[in-house]
């Protein structure tokens, strides 16, 4: 009589009324599952063992819903682990579940914008819209979803969200990864995630997703010493075993030479853009992948499944993007794996945020740097300019030591005039700047104090700054063209043709193709002081229409409404250009003009 097909794959894996599992344990001499099936009795289905240490049995008595466990008898002992596959847990340190991934995605045809035309939201699930902030309970996706509408509005067509594999506790940032299949449980679980993604998608919002591999844990691991084998006193079959172990966060890297952990993290990779439709991923700390201490000791391990998984992803989900986080200005990580990159779609830009925060964080203006401000804007990795993401808050630059840009601006006063002008300074750069655009929660509506985990976004400061949130939504309306007006803010080309370091005035021309409706011209005035016939050169003549005045009135009651007007250019050279204008721009404000 034949035998039955064995189920692919790793895990608890449901399947005509019964579940398959399957775990890789190596130095195990015997492994049974155990759960509520069988009373949690290790002796009622052994499992199978298979080559390369792999254990298998098929269990008619599971079904989904089950909680369940291994056992592995090992020679230190017997041990119980959580599947390390499990698509859900109780807890961090309670059971799996047998988990069915099948989700109504009826109707869920969404594409990710193209990349020059993102705008990127970054927010915290436990955080962002925490509507019980008295109890221990951090925020849901059902409460994110609330305020997705908020979002929409706001014109940003892309979330990335931080990290939501289960983590110890319930409150975290959510980069100590205890078990990276299975989604939080205090932010609502798998099922709560994916009816989340859907309905983003319905709103035309994108969802990226913040991943962890550099290190797991470190706390509440069951991965580690799994099946009792380890050297050195370090992590056993997942981890490394030796100095390639330590990281910042605990001696918990992956062994990402060994087959199995690739494969792991691999299938990791893919479950989110297959099971849960996510729209992208951010990797965190990527320069703890590729080397050993995050600077210099090339990890060959790291670099080579970085390139992997970016294959996996190109010739599997097309148009999906990655994200690195690396922050140490290494171009490969945005070449092509062809030409010996790590094949990531963009990478965050420190070479960005930190000249552009310093520049509005100064408290005297003397001290600004407008050269420092041109080479933030011109900075490439390679020949493509939104292969970096471009921001002035994330959640690394408003905690650890720093607040958001409106405390760092004026710690004493983060809601009046100073605070105000600088950071919507920083801002309109960021959408003007060539790059992909990034926000931080509540960044557009001044949100201040730091970021922590434990508390929740003031969202009636939305209603009180209603003007700061219209000119964050006005920027966004020019980022992407949606009045037709700005096609050049989502193109190639950037020139910084007038660098006023006296004055403390920048200005820079970006076009995709040129022409009327392509040309826009940017004017930055990091001085207290307003200017009036102010010269600038113009790269073509007639009229250029004013589409954006930072100061105007509408956006706050403490704004001075300078009076900026459109411009005509005149022939004579001017900043190495043919034509010139003056114009008129308020203190610490942005002007943006097209043709």
């Amino acid at each position: 009589m034949a035998s039955a097909k064995k189920m692919d794959g790793m895990g608890a894996l449901p399947h005509r009324g019964k579940v398959a599992f399957r775990v890789w344990a190596p130095y195990a001499s015997e492994v049974s599952v155990v759960g509520a099936f069988n009373a949690w009795d290790p002796r009622k289905h052994p499992m199978q063992a298979e080559e390369n240490g792999l254990w298998y049995a098929d269990v008619a008595d599971a079904k989904v819903g089950d909680e369940y466990k291994f056992h592995l008898v090992t020679p230190a002992g017997a041990l119980d682990r959580i599947d390390p596959y499990a698509r859900e847990v109780t807890s961090s340190v309670g059971n799996g579940v047998v988990h069915d991934a099948h989700f109504d995605w009826a109707g869920d045809d969404f594409h990710l914008a193209p990349w020059n035309a993102l705008v990127i939201y970054e927010l915290h699930v436990g955080t962002f819209n925490d509507e019980n902030a008295k109890d221990d309970k951090p925020g849901q996706f059902g409460s994110v979803a609330d305020r997705l509408g908020h979002l929409k509005k706001l014109g940003v067509n892309a979330i990335q969200i931080m990290p939501v594999a289960e983590f110890a506790g319930s409150r975290s940032w959510g980069y100590n990864p205890a078990h990276i299949f299975s989604v939080e449980n205090a932010y609502g679980g798998p099922m709560a995630l994916k009816r989340f993604v859907k309905r983003a998608h319905e709103h035309g919002i994108a969802v990226i997703l913040d991943v962890v591999y550099n290190h797991f844990g470190p706390s509440d691991l069951d991965l580690w010493q799994f099946d009792g084998w380890s050297e050195n006193g370090r992590g056993g079959i997942y981890f490394y075993n030796d100095d390639r172990a330590v990281t910042p966060w605990g001696e918990t890297r992956p062994d990402f030479g060994r087959g199995e952990v690739r494969r792991f993290i691999r299938d990791n990779v893919l479950m989110w853009l297959d099971e849960y439709h996510i729209d992208g991923l951010r990797f965190d700390c990527t320069q703890y992948i590729r080397t050993v201490n995050g600077v210099e000791r090339d990890l060959p391990d790291g670099w080579s499944l970085l390139g992997a998984i970016s294959s996996d992803i190109a010739g599997r989900f097309p148009g999906r993007i990655t994200i690195a986080e690396d922050l140490q200005n290494y171009r490969r990580l945005t070449q092509s794996v062809e030409d010996g990159g790590a094949g990531f779609g963009a990478q965050w830009d420190s070479n960005f945020v930190h000249p552009i925060r310093q520049a509005v964080i100064t408290p005297q203006d003397e001290q600004r740097s407008i050269a420092a401000i041109r080479d933030a804007i011109l900075y490439r990795y390679n020949d493509d300019a939104f292969d970096r993401v471009i921001y002035s808050e994330s959640h690394d630059e408003v905690a650890n030591g720093k607040a958001r840009v409106p405390q760092e601006v004026d710690p004493a006063d983060p809601q009046g005039w100073y605070a105000q002008k600088r950071s919507t300074l920083a801002a309109a750069l960021v959408f003007t700047a060539p790059g992909i655009p990034m926000l931080f929660q509540g960044q557009e509506f001044l949100q201040g104090a730091y970021f922590r985990d434990t508390v929740p976004l003031d969202w009636d400061q939305r209603d009180a700054f209603h003007g700061i949130v219209r000119l964050y939504r006005d920027l966004i309306r020019l980022r992407l063209n949606r009045e037709g007006c700005t096609r050049g803010l989502c193109g190639q080309f950037t020139q910084v043709f007038h660098v006023d370091d006296a004055g403390k005035v920048i200005a820079f021309h970006r076009w995709a193709t040129g022409g009327p409706a392509d040309d826009v011209v940017v004017v930055a005035n990091f001085h207290h002081e307003a200017k009036d016939g102010y010269v600038i050169g113009l790269p073509t003549e007639g009229t250029w229409k004013l589409r954006f005045n930072s100061d105007w009135h509408g956006y706050s009651d403490d704004f001075a409404n300078h009076p900026s007007a459109d411009i005509v250019a005149e022939a004579g050279e001017f900043d190495g250009l043919p034509f010139h204008a003056a114009v008129a721009i308020g203190p610490y404000s942005v002007l943006i003009f097209s043709r």
